[in-house]
């Protein structure tokens, strides 16, 4: 005979969790590749000025291994922490570039090289920047001079 707690217990595992806002989910996505040793990690607001998403979720790794391991952390704390998961992806095989696009939020995760020459930041670069020192989980971040600068714009 199965106990009340389990049954419980058993279909709170299966229901789905809730969406949450494109915004938390942006800081999810930013504090999984902070878990990750990413650097110069950066959140923008692009609601007013592009109509397909609403925030870029910008972040530097080392190389394509560290690529790999922030991508994996990020899809997996989206699909437990956010209830969600990408609707597509790129690059995710090389390493050079990776993006994961869930629609609201767009998620790319490039080495330095790759990041130095595309400057993706600079293209919306009057889209507000989410302030992450004054959010939760990011005590460790580090960045590098020409990101600390549009941080500070």
């Amino acid at each position: 005979m199965t106990r009340i707690n389990e049954i419980v217990a058993g279909s709170a595992e299966s229901t789905p969790k809730e969406e949450a806002s494109s915004r938390e989910c942006a800081l999810i996505a930013a504090r999984a590749a902070c878990s990750k040793k990413a650097t110069d990690i950066m959140i923008q607001d692009v609601r007013e000025l592009v109509s397909v998403t609403d925030y870029f979720v910008i972040a530097t790794a080392a190389n394509n291994r560290q690529v790999a391991a922030i991508i994996d952390a990020i899809e997996e704390a989206e699909r437990k922490e956010g209830g969600v998961k990408p609707l597509h992806t790129e690059g995710t095989n090389d390493g050079i570039w990776a993006l994961l696009d869930y629609g609201s939020f767009v998620v790319h995760v490039f080495q330095p090289e790759a990041r130095d020459f595309y400057q993706l930041e600079e293209l919306w670069n009057e889209a507000p920047i989410i302030d992450l020192s004054l959010e939760d989980g990011f005590a460790d971040a580090q960045y590098s001079d020409r990101i600390a600068a549009l941080l500070t714009r």
